[in-house]
């Protein structure tokens, strides 16, 4: 009898660790032992290429960290740094973010369900997900001109106002979800193949899941009801009415079910958002203190005060009050956090990024132990990370 174990790399070229991820898997015979995930391929040194630009100069850099939810780590961005200001958004601007932040929610699961499924074997839900997702890039397009990386948010409201016809664009694709939903749940909730791979497969419990740091719908769907947006409130989400879905098992098949919920209350989310935003009316879509914020184009033209503004935020940017500064929101993965260390100029000190697919990525071991080698194809699906938000 051999009793030594085999050690199998899987990536960093391979189509289902969702991008350069190698994870070296310790085997006895097909049952795995141990699962290490190696990371760093694709470092780029995005917070230390932080202290070398003015704040706004980094938003766009945000949108490649977790690039199938750039407005969330916008939003984040944005928040942290009002923070540090101590300034916030106008209304209109309020309930803007809160729309398109949810409808990045939508457009992240779109991508997990579809991916995940694929990953599993069923092909078509691939298209019928994507068939979504792509109307939402095309309201990003709409809104600002950049399908995937927006760089929308600014720091103290909007980079320009909503377009005239959004709202009711939103509308009519919020109307034809609940059918979709309907669709996916016919195509997989049921499907005896999807529950073999999917129940009792990379389980995590809720004590392991506290302990790893675990956030987001991977936490939830152990039993853990903690959802940022109801234990924290920020960016208004205090005025909306949403439920937080919660798992029992904390399965892969629980995780599915969460994030399915999670889908119908962004829509019930961005419904609510439509109607605030047609109470407001036309408003400052951004602050007017114009030692943050831009001052509008039409002043430039004609006020010597608004031209130097101008001036001085392009060319040097504002300065924040020494001292620092964390906020974390509830992105698609889990709690994203931006930490900031001001020193009084107008880049940061110290930028750190507190991403949800680095921590999750913790627990891979944890769920795949004991499980078959196909199982750890399921196991870092069900997780939902992004290398480019891992390495940063």
């Amino acid at each position: 009898m051999r009793s030594e174990t085999m050690t199998l790399n899987m990536g960093p070229q391979h189509p289902a660790t969702h991008g350069v991820l190698r994870v070296a898997v310790e085997l006895d015979g097909e049952t795995i032992v141990r699962a290490q995930p190696i990371v760093g391929y694709l470092h780029t040194g995005m917070e230390k290429q932080a202290e070398y630009k003015t704040y706004t100069q980094s938003i766009p850099q945000t949108d490649r960290m977790d690039y199938l939810a750039p407005m969330s780590n916008n939003l984040a961005f944005c928040l942290g740094v009002e923070k540090l200001l101590g300034i916030g958004p106008p209304p209109r601007a309020l309930h803007a973010r809160v729309l398109l932040t949810e409808l990045t929610r939508l457009a992240s699961h779109l991508v997990w369900v579809g991916t995940h499924a694929m990953d599993i074997g069923a092909m078509s839900m691939f298209f019928y997900t994507f068939r979504e997702r792509e109307q939402i890039l095309g309201m990003y397009d709409q809104v600002c001109g950049a399908r995937m990386t927006a760089s929308y948010f600014r720091v103290g409201g909007l980079a320009m106002d909503l377009p005239v016809d959004f709202l009711e664009r939103v509308s009519r694709f919020l109307d034809t979800m609940p059918g979709h939903f309907a669709e996916y749940e016919k195509l997989l909730t049921g499907n005896p193949i999807w529950l073999a791979r999917t129940k009792g497969v990379a389980l995590l419990s809720k004590r392991d899941a506290i302990a790893l740091g675990v956030t987001g719908p991977v936490l939830r769907a152990a039993g853990v009801k903690w959802d940022l947006r109801k234990s924290m409130p920020y960016a208004g989400y205090d005025q909306y009415d949403f439920e937080v879905p919660v798992g029992e098992h904390g399965d892969a098949f629980d995780r599915y079910l969460v994030r399915l919920e999670e889908m119908r209350q962004a829509v019930r989310i961005c419904r609510q958002a439509i109607v605030k935003l047609r109470e407001i009316g036309p408003g400052d879509y951004r602050l007017r203190d114009y030692k943050y914020v831009l001052p509008p184009k039409e002043d430039v033209k004609t006020s010597m005060e608004a031209l130097i503004h101008h001036f001085k935020i392009v060319a040097h940017g504002f300065f924040p009050p020494v001292g620092e500064a964390y906020q974390a929101i509830e992105a698609p993965k889990g709690e994203l956090g931006f930490y900031f260390v001001s020193d009084g100029t107008p880049k940061p000190w110290r930028m750190k990024v507190r991403s949800p697919s680095f921590t999750n990525l913790q627990a891979l071991d944890t769920m795949a132990r004991g499980g078959l080698v196909a199982d750890i194809i399921t196991a870092i699906g069900t997780l939902d990370i992004v290398l480019g938000e891992v390495d940063r």
